[in-house]
This record gives C-alpha cells, sequence and structure tokens, in this order.
C-alpha cells in the first residue's frame, strides 16, 4: 500500500525558509508537491517526473522553491526560500504512476496517491 508521509511544516516569518519532507514507501512516476489555502483550490507547486528527472515549477514559486529526493532515504523534498504570507496553507505531497510533465503535472486531479498534509504559515 502507497504511503506518503508529509513533515517539516511550521510557522515562520516572511523572507523566512523551511524544508517540507515526504517520506514515501515507493517513488511514483510523477511526485509533486500541492497547497491549499482555506477557501481556495488545491494548487501544484512543484512536481518531478522520476523516470526521467523533469522539474516543473509553478509560476509562483519558480525560483523560490526547489523539489529534490533522496533515493535512498525514500524521502521527497521541498525547500522553500523567501517566504512571504501567500505561501500560507497545507501542503501535500503527491503521486501517480503515469508520466506527466510541464503544466499537466501541476493538475491536482492527475494525481491518485495523497498524504495527510503538513501546516505552513508565513507570517507578515
Amino acid at each position: 500500500q502507497m504511503q506518503l508521509v508529509e513533515s517539516g511544516g511550521g510557522s515562520v516569518e516572511a523572507g523566512g525558509s523551511l524544508t517540507l519532507s515526504c517520506a514515501v514507501s515507493a517513488y511514483t512516476t510523477t511526485m509533486g508537491w500541492f497547497r491549499q489555502a482555506p477557501g481556495k483550490e488545491r494548487e501544484g507547486v512543484a512536481t518531478i517526473e522520476t523516470r526521467r528527472d523533469v522539474i516543473y515549477y509553478s509560476a509562483s514559486v519558480k525560483g523560490r522553491f526547489s523539489i529534490s529526493r533522496d533515493n535512498a532515504e525514500k524521502t521527497l523534498y521541498l525547500q522553500m526560500n523567501s517566504l512571504n504570507p501567500d505561501d500560507t496553507g497545507m501542503y501535500y505531497c503527491a503521486g501517480t504512476w503515469t508520466s506527466r510533465i510541464g503544466e499537466r503535472a501541476l493538475v491536482a486531479k492527475e494525481y491518485y496517491y495523497w498524504g495527510q498534509g503538513t501546516l505552513v504559515t508565513v507570517s507578515p
């Protein structure tokens, strides 16, 4: 059974950094980080197609966030820098056995497996 367990969320001031982790039982073909702010739809922020190591970021986080993985530890990471209050939300790790790259990889409905989420709060 596929398991994804996020950790690393917390509270930080604007301009600060956080690193999220997602422990996985196995890497799926495409893995991604998503976030959801209160009252808003879930949005993709960073994805990696694990067979070809193709990475894609949303425009809102490109240049500030970095997705990576540790194969030995079976852990997916999201390094978040220069955080601002708009980055506040619940962050989820997700996976699918379907190969997805580009904008389509940022679509939540493309993913089948989801973690429980970890909360990130950025204060002004």
